[in-house]
Protein backbone atom coordinates (compact mmCIF):
# COMPACT_ATOMS: atom_id res chain seq x y z
CA UNK A 1 0.00 0.00 0.00
CA UNK A 2 1.30 3.44 -0.94
CA UNK A 3 0.55 6.56 1.06
CA UNK A 4 0.83 10.27 0.24
CA UNK A 5 0.26 13.17 2.65
CA UNK A 6 -0.03 16.90 2.14
CA UNK A 7 -0.10 19.51 4.91
CA UNK A 8 -1.47 23.03 4.73
CA UNK A 9 -2.04 25.78 7.29
CA UNK A 10 -4.64 28.46 7.87
CA UNK A 11 -5.64 30.95 10.54
CA UNK A 12 -9.18 31.25 11.89
CA UNK A 13 -11.18 31.99 15.00
CA UNK A 14 -13.81 29.90 16.75
CA UNK A 15 -15.59 29.41 20.05
CA UNK A 16 -16.55 26.00 21.41
CA UNK A 17 -20.20 25.89 22.43
CA UNK A 18 -21.03 24.29 25.80
CA UNK A 19 -17.35 23.84 26.62
CA UNK A 20 -17.48 25.39 30.12
CA UNK A 21 -13.97 26.77 29.96
CA UNK A 22 -11.76 29.33 28.28
CA UNK A 23 -12.23 27.82 24.83
CA UNK A 24 -15.93 28.72 24.99
CA UNK A 25 -14.79 32.31 24.46
CA UNK A 26 -13.80 33.53 21.00
CA UNK A 27 -10.18 32.66 20.25
CA UNK A 28 -8.03 31.81 17.26
CA UNK A 29 -5.53 29.27 16.03
CA UNK A 30 -2.98 28.80 13.34
CA UNK A 31 -4.45 25.47 12.26
CA UNK A 32 -2.51 22.79 10.41
CA UNK A 33 -4.26 20.16 8.31
CA UNK A 34 -2.74 16.94 6.97
CA UNK A 35 -4.65 14.83 4.45
CA UNK A 36 -3.34 11.33 3.79
CA UNK A 37 -4.44 9.22 0.84
CA UNK A 38 -3.61 5.59 0.18
CA UNK A 39 -3.81 3.20 -2.69
CA UNK A 40 -2.31 0.05 -4.09
CA UNK A 41 -1.34 1.22 -7.58
CA UNK A 42 0.88 3.93 -8.98
CA UNK A 43 0.06 5.59 -12.28
CA UNK A 44 2.24 5.42 -15.40
CA UNK A 45 4.34 8.30 -14.01
CA UNK A 46 5.00 6.41 -10.78
CA UNK A 47 2.68 8.55 -8.66
CA UNK A 48 -0.13 7.52 -6.35
CA UNK A 49 -1.64 11.00 -6.66
CA UNK A 50 -0.16 14.29 -7.79
CA UNK A 51 0.81 16.38 -4.75
CA UNK A 52 -0.42 19.50 -6.54
CA UNK A 53 -3.89 18.04 -7.17
CA UNK A 54 -4.25 16.99 -3.53
CA UNK A 55 -2.96 20.38 -2.39
CA UNK A 56 -5.50 22.11 -4.65
CA UNK A 57 -8.37 20.14 -3.09
CA UNK A 58 -7.20 21.09 0.39
CA UNK A 59 -6.73 24.74 -0.64
CA UNK A 60 -10.36 24.95 -1.68
CA UNK A 61 -11.54 23.69 1.69
CA UNK A 62 -9.16 26.03 3.51
CA UNK A 63 -10.23 29.09 1.52
CA UNK A 64 -13.73 28.74 3.00
CA UNK A 65 -12.34 28.93 6.59
CA UNK A 66 -9.17 31.02 6.35
CA UNK A 67 -9.25 34.25 8.36
CA UNK A 68 -12.91 33.72 9.23
CA UNK A 69 -14.91 33.16 12.41
CA UNK A 70 -15.72 29.51 11.82
CA UNK A 71 -18.87 29.51 13.99
CA UNK A 72 -20.57 31.74 11.41
CA UNK A 73 -20.02 29.29 8.52
CA UNK A 74 -22.19 26.27 7.70
CA UNK A 75 -22.00 23.54 8.93
CA UNK A 76 -20.29 25.07 11.97
CA UNK A 77 -23.18 27.43 12.62
CA UNK A 78 -24.98 24.22 13.74
CA UNK A 79 -22.17 21.90 14.88
CA UNK A 80 -19.28 22.75 17.17
CA UNK A 81 -16.13 23.88 15.32
CA UNK A 82 -13.96 21.41 17.23
CA UNK A 83 -10.78 19.98 15.74
CA UNK A 84 -12.63 16.67 15.40
CA UNK A 85 -15.46 18.24 13.39
CA UNK A 86 -12.96 20.22 11.32
CA UNK A 87 -11.15 16.98 10.44
CA UNK A 88 -14.44 15.49 9.20
CA UNK A 89 -15.18 18.68 7.26
CA UNK A 90 -11.83 18.40 5.46
CA UNK A 91 -12.44 14.71 4.77
CA UNK A 92 -15.82 15.50 3.18
CA UNK A 93 -14.58 18.45 1.13
CA UNK A 94 -11.37 16.84 -0.12
CA UNK A 95 -13.23 13.62 -0.97
CA UNK A 96 -15.33 15.66 -3.40
CA UNK A 97 -12.13 16.68 -5.21
CA UNK A 98 -10.77 13.17 -5.74
CA UNK A 99 -11.03 12.40 -9.43
CA UNK A 100 -13.31 9.51 -10.35
CA UNK A 101 -11.34 6.54 -11.56
CA UNK A 102 -8.27 7.34 -9.46
CA UNK A 103 -7.82 4.27 -7.24
CA UNK A 104 -7.09 6.10 -3.97
CA UNK A 105 -8.96 6.80 -0.78
CA UNK A 106 -8.46 9.28 2.02
CA UNK A 107 -7.22 7.23 4.94
CA UNK A 108 -6.83 10.04 7.50
CA UNK A 109 -7.28 13.74 8.04
CA UNK A 110 -5.50 15.30 11.00
CA UNK A 111 -6.12 18.85 12.26
CA UNK A 112 -3.79 20.58 14.73
CA UNK A 113 -4.95 23.53 16.80
CA UNK A 114 -1.49 23.90 18.31
CA UNK A 115 1.89 22.26 17.74
CA UNK A 116 1.03 19.67 20.39
CA UNK A 117 -2.76 19.18 20.12
CA UNK A 118 -4.49 17.48 17.21
CA UNK A 119 -7.54 15.44 16.28
CA UNK A 120 -7.89 12.94 13.44
CA UNK A 121 -10.72 11.55 11.35
CA UNK A 122 -10.40 8.15 9.70
CA UNK A 123 -13.36 6.74 7.77
CA UNK A 124 -14.49 3.38 9.10
CA UNK A 125 -15.06 1.90 5.66
CA UNK A 126 -13.69 3.55 2.61
CA UNK A 127 -13.62 1.80 -0.74
CA UNK A 128 -11.06 2.79 -3.30
CA UNK A 129 -12.79 5.27 -5.62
Amino acid sequence: MFEVSVEQTFAAGHALRNYKGGCEDVHGHNFRVRVTVEGEQLDATGLLVDFLELKSSIDGAIAYLDHKFINDLPPFDKINPSAENLAKYFYDRVSEGVKPGVPVRISEVCVWETDTSSAAYRPKYSALV
